[in-house]
């Protein structure tokens, strides 16, 4: 199973491949997608992406990681969630959202099972 294609991007929407959801932030896994709610996990911009945003994709086998932290960048990831995805083996990517998702579309185009996390405002 391969990982969907990003469609688009703008600021505060985001559209997989595939999928008829208009995301604001999102996941996404080789073979699906779905809203990333902040509030399922209490996450916010600081401290940001916590291992519990990230468990959900790591559990589908994915190799490598790629997250969004916004347009400017606002999203914080601590050491400690890079940490723990480099404990489980998985390659990961920590990039403005925009270079993100071509990152990641680049890596799941070369059939990559590649996962992520994206932020699509601040």
């Amino acid at each position: 199973m391969s990982s969907p294609e990003i469609a688009s991007l703008s600021w505060g929407q985001m559209k997989v491949k595939g999928c008829s959801t208009t995301y604001k932030d999102c996941k996404v896994w080789p073979g699906g997608s779905r809203t990333w709610d902040w509030r399922e996990t209490g996450t916010n911009h600081s401290p940001g992406v916590q291992p519990a945003d990230l468990e959900e994709v790591v559990k589908k086998g994915v190799k490598t990681m790629v997250i969004g932290r916004g347009m400017s960048e606002a999203l914080q990831v601590p050491a400690s969630t890079v940490d723990y995805l480099k404990k489980n083996g998985i390659d990961v990517l920590v990039l403005q959202t925009e270079k993100a998702v071509e990152e990641y579309n680049a890596l799941a185009a070369q059939g990559v099972k590649v996962g992520g996390v994206f932020h699509s405002t601040c």
